[in-house]
């Protein structure tokens, strides 16, 4: 909370150029004690700051003061503005605030660099996302029903420790009360998410070891050899590294996947249709042949 202050407390001097202890002291809640507190800290830190007794007096800093000369090289305050920016493309409205601050204070536009567009989310999980912020910044707990992979529902309660983008969906890790282990949830299968006042105490949830939970443990490696037409150019470089692609004589192309076998895997090959055809292993072939003859027998 210091640390906010005396920041805020620097930037407002250098919108201001003065301000009374008084001043300072009704804005952020304090005593004027605390106020000459963090002015002494402040001027510990290498920071021109001074105060002048008497009308018109008050706490400045030291004219054509810049806050990056005495704290943060040209590089760090370029990393500083980056990650901001790179938070607010996913709407969060505290770290645009921060950016439009530091970017004052450092004198200097922050670069463009990024741009992300989340439109494919709906509102629901934009409301995850926050929420699931909220009680990882707050160390509160979160409750929420979860469903499996298998459509399960079950009842969860997790200290969130993370957020994470990974393959094309967010998930949040946490440790999981439930399950009394580090656990990845995916945000599209989280329901009826409550962020409840109860406090944890901080673990170190990053040194302990992910479980991905058992269902996870059942799924096995497997090595696919597919036959893509060419009518799927389109969609097979965005989904597999070029070192996994060979053009064939014919035009088409023989892909070269590890993969762990599941429901996923079958529904990616069928999602082709026509224009691919699983070559190796036998049973994976045999599969995706039974689940095309049963779809189709769906409009017979």
């Amino acid at each position: 909370m210091q640390m906010n202050r005396l920041f805020e407390i620097i930037y407002l001097l250098l919108q201001k150029k003065s301000a009374t202890a008084g001043e300072l002291a009704e804005r952020f809640g304090v005593s004027k004690r605390t106020i000459y507190r963090d002015v002494d800290t402040l001027g510990l830190a290498g920071i021109p700051v001074y105060t002048e007794k008497g009308r018109g007096g008050g706490i400045s800093l030291l004219p054509q003061f810049v806050l990056s000369k005495s704290l943060l090289s040209e590089r760090e305050q370029n990393e500083i503005l980056s990650a901001l920016q790179g938070l607010s493309v996913v709407k969060s409205a505290d770290a645009e605030s921060v950016l439009k601050k530091l970017s004052a204070v450092f004198n200097k536009s922050a670069a463009n660099w990024l741009e992300v567009d989340f439109t494919g989310w709906d509102y629901k999980d934009g409301d995850k996302f926050s929420g699931f912020k909220t009680a990882i910044l707050e160390r509160r707990i979160a409750e929420f029903d979860y469903y499996s992979t298998y459509g399960e529902k079950t009842n969860r309660r997790i200290e969130p420790i993370q957020l994470w983008f990974k393959s094309r969906a967010w998930y949040v890790k946490g440790f999981c009360h439930t399950r009394q282990d580090v656990r990845l949830f995916k945000l599209s299968r989280v329901k009826n998410l409550t962020v409840t006042n109860e406090l944890f105490l901080p673990r170190d949830l990053l040194a302990l070891p992910l479980n991905p939970g058992p269902a996870a443990h059942q799924k096995r490696d497997i090595e696919l050899k597919i036959k893509i037409s060419p009518q799927m150019l389109h969609r097979l470089y965005d989904e597999f590294d070029e070192d996994m692609v060979e053009k064939q004589p014919d035009g088409s192309f023989l892909v070269t996947a590890v993969w762990p076998e599941d429901e996923w895997v079958y529904g990616t090959i069928l999602s082709y249709g026509e224009y691919a055809e699983v070559l190796s292993p036998a049973h994976v072939r045999e599969i995706i042949k039974v689940k095309a003859q049963k779809t189709a027998e769906k409009y017979l």
